[in-house]
């Protein structure tokens, strides 16, 4: 029996607008190789109560434990982590994992999360509250990591924390022998170094009022330096990462990168970026600011560093590292957000190098009867880190447009394509943003001709509130259709509110 979820796309009316929308694609016209990092993920124990939500108090549950973590389980491995949400990690190929926060990092103690568990202390987690019994410390991570596949990036706490101990966290994770944190990393049970590549040097830390440890920017360009050459002096081939700013609304964001780049550019490998999509009761202004607000982000951050780079005269490349990103929901509504903000790491694949999606745990959904399932979100996330690998390459898109109240002339159409030379198969990625109208698209290539047979996945909601549930896990999964390839051209009809991945062969 075809899937539910299709048959919806199916039966929509075709109501074209008064032109054919163009989609121009150019694989000689590459932009730069897309980074497999951007298709990490972030993870750190918040604990969410109900009277510190307005919710009733029966709300009380943590991120991380008992969710993620939760050893009495009987879906646990034998570090006590869920091998459902261990399986959904492999099947997306997350590439790297972040941790251990997040507003939590800035009052943690990585010395509390090491030796035998029984033995590690309570701690209120002064972030989020809830007690932290720290079960899932350093060594913990790494084996969460390696049951992925998946790369480390620590992040050291600058807010409550010093420089010291942010040397000896590198010490014990990266230092090979004979020194005491080194020796007691062996102790604990894994004598080989972790070698960390990449560390955050601290978590939002412009963020006031909520962050622990805030930090003017004359602070931070201090400390963060210090930090930086500190960091260097235990292993001097790790990456850093400057914490750039996270607070854009009525703060001087744009002042505060400016600052961290001159201060210590010359001594890091990125510059981080937070940004979450805003809520809005409007469905342009939520599907078009945000989009708009989340390009205005990489591209303003990207002209800092180039300007810095030439002012300070910069030798060593600096990239983007958006390791916060996220969208706080589970309905349709939330899938073309996840897909947009792909598209825009993808045609800022130049400059953007890293990402971690807001959170692990945030790609399976879960009913608390039944268990985890695999919603549109996943299967969105899925679409990407399983395909778009290779070349970003250059794509022109005419159609008609939309205004918001901030931004003006917003395309229907938010296309990237990937081109793999290696196999030579183009992956193209088209989110209608129209609410109500499909949108019939020639696709055209002007560098090449397309052959074999095309494939059209689809993942889209009729009813763009509806709630994801368990029940209907099996309408979620894309189903893939034949479409029509005739040399350099591909007409297709894009339903709306929907998300479609084309796959071609070309032929040069």
């Amino acid at each position: 029996m075809k899937k539910i979820f299709t048959n919806l796309l199916l039966a929509l009316p075709i109501s074209l607008f008064g032109q054919t929308a163009e989609i121009k694609i150019d694989v000689d016209r590459k932009i730069a190789e897309i980074d497999p990092k951007i298709y990490g993920v972030f993870m750190e124990p918040i604990h969410f109560k109900g009277d510190r939500m307005g919710l009733p108090d029966s709300v009380d549950f943590n991120t991380l434990y008992g969710t993620l973590y939760d050893p009495k389980s009987s879906l646990a491995d034998e570090n006590g982590f869920r091998k459902d949400y261990i399986d959904a990690m492999k099947e997306l190929k997350i590439t790297n994992m972040r941790w251990p926060g997040g507003n939590f990092l800035m009052g943690y103690d990585w010395k509390d999360g090491i030796g035998p568990k029984e033995n590690r202390p309570k701690r209120i987690n002064l972030a989020w509250g809830g007690v932290d019994n720290n079960h899932v410390g350093t060594d913990e991570w790494f084996a969460l990591n390696k049951a992925i596949g998946s790369e480390n990036v620590v992040c050291v706490n600058l807010g409550l924390g010093s420089i010291l101990d942010a040397c000896y966290w590198v010490e014990y994770c990266n230092y090979k022998k004979g020194t005491y944190y080194s020796d007691l990393r062996a102790k604990n049970g894994h004598p080989e170094p972790y070698n960390v590549k990449i560390w955050d040097l601290g978590n939002e830390v412009d963020g006031y009022p909520w962050e622990l440890g805030h930090k003017s920017i004359e602070e931070y360009s201090r400390i963060g330096r210090e930090a930086a050459k500190a960091l260097k002096s235990v292993d001097k081939d790790i990456q850093l990462v400057a914490s750039g700013s996270s607070c854009y609304e009525n703060s001087p964001w744009i002042d505060w990168n400016r600052k961290v780049l001159s201060s210590f550019g010359d001594l890091i490998n990125y510059i981080s970026i937070h940004r979450y999509w805003e809520k809005s009761d409007d469905y342009y202004n939520y599907m078009g600011q945000s989009a708009m607000d989340f390009e205005e982000k990489i591209k303003v951050t990207a002209n800092e560093i180039e300007n810095v780079r030439v002012m300070k005269g910069l030798k060593n490349p600096i990239y983007i590292s958006v390791d916060e990103w996220g969208i706080m929901s589970k309905n349709t509504l939330s899938v073309l957000p996840i897909a947009q903000s792909f598209n825009s790491f993808i045609r800022h694949a130049d400059v953007v190098k890293m990402a971690n999606f807001t959170m692990l745990t945030s790609l399976l959904n879960t009913d608390k009867e039944k268990g985890t399932y695999k919603s549109p979100l996943f299967y969105i996330f899925k679409s990407f880190s399983n395909n778009c690998l290779g070349s970003s390459v250059d794509t022109y898109v005419k159609c008609e447009t939309f205004n918001t109240p901030l931004y003006k002339d917003i395309p229907y159409l938010d296309v990237t394509t990937v081109y793999s030379k290696e196999t030579n198969t183009t992956y193209i990625n088209v989110i209608n943003r129209h609410k109500d109208k499909t949108i019939t698209t020639n696709i055209v290539s002007n560098s090449g001709e397309f052959t074999g047979k095309a494939e059209a996945s689809l993942v889209a909601g009729n009813i763009l509130d509806e709630t994801f549930t368990y029940d209907k896990q099996s309408q979620y999964v894309p189903v893939a259709k034949e479409i029509k390839a005739e040399k350099n051209k591909i007409t297709y009809t894009f339903p709306a509110h929907s998300f479609t991945q084309i796959k071609v062969r070309m032929k040069k």
